[in-house]
């Protein structure tokens, strides 16, 4: 039935596609809304709760997919040249987000100070596949682009190990566990180093070379095997995703390339089929249990947490305000939220239920308000929007007119000679006058 569901709304995703790529129709909240209209708190269809195996699963695999397809299109001469902005909203962004989250969890929200720091950790990640067009949009600076895709793929990780110590605090346990965090990382980084290395390597041996048609699948083979170790060896296996596609997109750009537009494929797939899942937990008795107070944290979250936290972190940056702006907005929640909040509900901590419902109602909110304006704000950087329609009209116009004029007058007309001259003068005038502007 899960199939079928997915299916059926794909194909509506595609039909409605063109409509959405140039509108604020959006198909991320195309398939959340498909999900909370076929869930099990609304027409029955879809029968899954948030422990259900298949969840916590396939929303793993779509946040490891989207890790390693960002990774791969960011190598690291990019990710060193062009550091400083991701860098700023790194260090002192992701944890000013956890703070100002974890405050208006407490003081709004009412949780205790372990469960609030914990929602912080939980809601502080980004994911720009939520504003795509912003992201993807040649008109968007390149460095607003850059920095929104690098801290969207970086922090994810990051914050993994907050929410695990966090967790364990929740719980009241003595042992926070530091050294088997920093081996989960090390682990992780490594896997997402050596493999992709190793496979390079063997490729550009005398011996062995991938054909036309099994090159895309390269990728494929590097990221299925990145995903299996870390999951034997219990590395990170988010920092390993991301660290695979990046060391890929550095020592392999024939691979890179090769993989790229399959390899989006793959991963938008798996982002649609978490998104129906996900949306099939949230009913309306899911959001009727969540106090007005808990609504009132969710927009805050979203509206002031990171805009602070962004707003610091740029003074004196260089960045336009509207390059500022547009990256204070853009904090999309996406997977890793989904995927951590899932954790919580696998703990079993005294609060799991009631942080897994702010956590869900913020990404609720901030799939539909960031995936329905990316259109908008990416608009705003088309400079040629700024000059109305009726402006370059007039300007054909003028001319013609001009030309018109001249051929009507009579013979020994004075100006005659005088005429051709003035008017393309005045045409180009006229032709510079855009530039001036």
């Amino acid at each position: 039935m899960l199939l079928l569901c997915f299916a059926a709304v794909l194909l509506a995703a595609v039909l409605v596609s063109a409509l959405a790529h140039r509108t604020i129709l959006s198909t991320a909240a195309l398939f959340l809304v498909a999900g909370f209209v076929l869930g099990e708190g609304t027409t029955g269809v879809l029968h899954l709760q948030a422990d259900s195996p298949i969840v916590a699963q396939l929303a793993e695999l779509a946040l490891f997919a989207v890790l390693f397809t960002d990774g791969m299109r960011v190598g690291w001469a990019d990710l060193r040249s062009a550091w400083r902005l991701p860098g700023r909203a790194l260090g002192w962004g992701l944890p000013l987000t956890l703070l100002v989250t974890a405050l208006l969890a407490h003081y709004v929200a009412g949780l205790g100070w372990p469960e609030a720091f914990l929602v912080g950790a939980i809601l502080a990640p980004t994911d720009p596949v939520f504003a795509a067009a912003l992201v993807g949009n040649d008109k968007v600076p390149t460095r607003l682009r850059h920095l929104l895709n690098v801290e969207s793929g970086v922090n994810d990780g990051l914050a993994l190990p907050f929410v695990v110590v966090l967790l364990a605090v929740a719980a009241g346990s003595d042992n926070l566990h530091l050294g088997e965090l920093t081996t989960e990382l090390a682990v992780g980084l490594a896997i997402g180093v050596l493999v992709p290395l190793a496979a390079l390597a063997l490729e550009r041996t005398r011996f062995f070379a991938a054909s036309a048609a099994y090159a895309p699948l390269n990728g494929v083979a590097i990221g299925l095997l990145v995903l299996a170790l870390g999951k034997a060896t219990h590395g990170n296996l988010f920092l390993a995703a991301f660290a695979a596609g990046i060391t890929v997109a550095t020592f392999g750009p024939r691979e890179r390339a090769a993989f790229e537009h399959f390899g989006e494929n793959v991963a938008e797939l798996l982002k649609l089929g978490a998104l129906l899942v996900f949306g099939a937990l949230i009913s309306v008795e899911f959001l009727g249990d969540i106090s007005w107070t808990g609504w009132v944290f969710a927009v805050l979250a979203i509206v002031v947490a990171r805009p602070i936290a962004l707003w610091i972190s740029f003074l004196r940056s260089g960045l336009s305000l509207r390059e500022q702006a547009a990256a204070m907005w853009f904090g999309p929640k996406g997977f890793a939220s989904v995927v951590y909040g899932l954790l919580v509900i696998e703990s079993g901590i005294a609060a799991a239920d009631e942080v897994f419902h702010l956590v869900a109602l913020t990404i609720v909110i901030s799939i539909l308000a960031h995936s329905s304006t990316d259109v908008v704000i990416a608009q705003a950087f088309d400079d040629t929007r700024d000059t109305p329609n009726w402006h370059h009209a007039l300007r054909r116009v003028r001319p013609l007119r001009r030309r018109k004029a001249v051929s009507r007058r009579p013979a020994g007309d004075p100006w005659e000679a005088a005429a051709p001259t003035a008017t393309r003068s005045d045409s180009e005038a006229t032709d510079r006058q855009p530039n001036a502007e």
